[in-house]
């Protein structure tokens, strides 16, 4: 790598774990990165995931305070490893190109759920009036799901896991952001230990995105936090269309 690539790298690390923390979508910015350096598709899918893991560690420790009680994250846990270790080995086993195709709409479509979460409430019921086996049932299958995705391309997992998880959850932005921020930081985790040991990794550009990310991560929780609610909400709908639509475009281009 010359110069003007580490640089992109470094730069494009510290971006991406600072937006991922504040708002998610953070693994979009340096999966272009990777593309551009020459990597080819999934091993940047699975460099991305591997290097940006720590950031997702240091968004937990920025935003710890904010945290649901233990007994609510707590049983989530093996939800979240069954769900990651799936979808990595789907990613090693199946085209990487079908689940391209579809990630448009998913990014799209959390941004949406995220920005009707009032109608929605409405219309499948408020968490504070559902029951407590059909809440939890609820945020099971959120973080199932978000483990598959994180497990198969991983790039705007923050805004799909924080639309479902808001849905899911009559709490605070702020909440929601440190809970997918922890669960998120646990999925980076299963999927460097299982790329780690069967993916395509690129080393020496994991190794110049995941002290940037760390830095970034940390840097953005702490300015998350900050936010009310209602001006965090808005950024995440604002950061989640705009991610759709590049990755929509890039796809019809």
């Amino acid at each position: 790598m010359d110069l003007f690539e580490v640089t992109l790298l470094v730069v494009g690390g510290f971006a991406a774990g600072a937006v991922g923390a504040a708002a998610g979508g953070g693994g979009l910015i340096t999966f272009p990165v990777l593309i551009l350096i020459g990597l080819p598709p999934v091993s940047a899918v699975v460099t991305n995931t591997v290097a940006l893991s720590p950031g997702s560690f240091a968004a937990v420790l920025g935003n710890r305070v904010d945290l649901p009680p233990r007994r609510e994250w707590l049983p989530l846990l093996p939800t979240a490893v069954v769900g990651t270790v799936a979808g990595s080995l789907l990613l090693l086993a199946a085209p990487a190109r079908v689940f391209e195709l579809v990630v448009p709409f998913l990014v799209l479509g959390a941004t949406a759920t995220l920005a009707l979460q009032g109608p929605l409430w409405r219309l499948v019921g408020h968490p504070r009036d559902l029951g407590p086996r059909r809440r939890t049932a609820t945020l099971h299958a959120v973080v199932a799901a978000g483990g598959v995705y994180c497990g198969y391309f991983t790039a705007a997992l923050g805004l799909v896991m924080i639309a479902g998880l808001a849905l899911a959850m009559d709490t605070t932005m702020a909440r929601v952001n440190a809970l997918k921020n922890l669960m998120g930081a646990l999925m980076g985790s299963v999927t460097v230990v299982v790329f780690g040991l069967f993916g395509p990794v690129n080393w020496a550009a994991a190794a110049l995105l995941a002290p940037a990310a760390l830095v970034g991560g940390y840097a953005g929780a702490r300015w998350a936090r900050r936010l009310p609610s209602a001006v965090l909400k808005a950024v995440i709908v604002a950061c989640g269309t705009a991610v759709g639509l590049y990755l929509l475009l890039r796809e019809l281009t």
